[in-house]
């Protein structure tokens, strides 16, 4: 069996991490998969999608801290949308996620979260989940 979700994710600020976590494991669920891999896809070219810890809210935002020290915003970026700080970020993190699902749910561990990283916003973005297996 081969499913396709897709939802959206409103984010507040230039900068935002949300869990998308329980969005991911509705898509499963309704998809019948027991046994099989989840692909989670950010079709955007200023946002991504990781896995982390889901317990502590500093989290977030010390890799948010860690990824502006590594990509900050430089005058001599040439993109002449101003957002080249967010492509990179971006490439660093990446678009996509597979996810093990194992009876019927994703396959996380204790600490682990489905995060969707916004690096441009606030915007509307969409996710779009691929549920295959039987």
């Amino acid at each position: 069996m081969i499913t396709l979700t897709e939802f959206n994710v409103k984010t507040n600020g230039t900068t935002d991490w949300i869990n998308i976590t329980g969005e991911t494991q509705k898509a499963v669920s309704a998809s019948g998969v027991r046994e099989g891999i989840c692909v989670v896809f950010i079709p955007h070219t200023t946002a991504a999608v990781t896995i982390n810890e889901n317990a502590d809210p500093d989290v977030p935002r010390d890799v948010d801290l860690a990824l502006s020290l590594i990509s900050p915003d430089r005058r001599e970026f040439r993109h002449s949308e101003g957002n080249s700080a967010a492509h990179a970020k971006t490439s660093l993190v990446g678009p996509s996620l597979t996810l093990i699902i194992s009876g019927g749910r994703l396959l996380l561990g204790t600490w682990q979260g489905v995060w969707f990283n916004e690096y441009d916003g606030p915007r509307v973005r969409k996710v779009n989940v691929r549920v295959m297996g039987e």
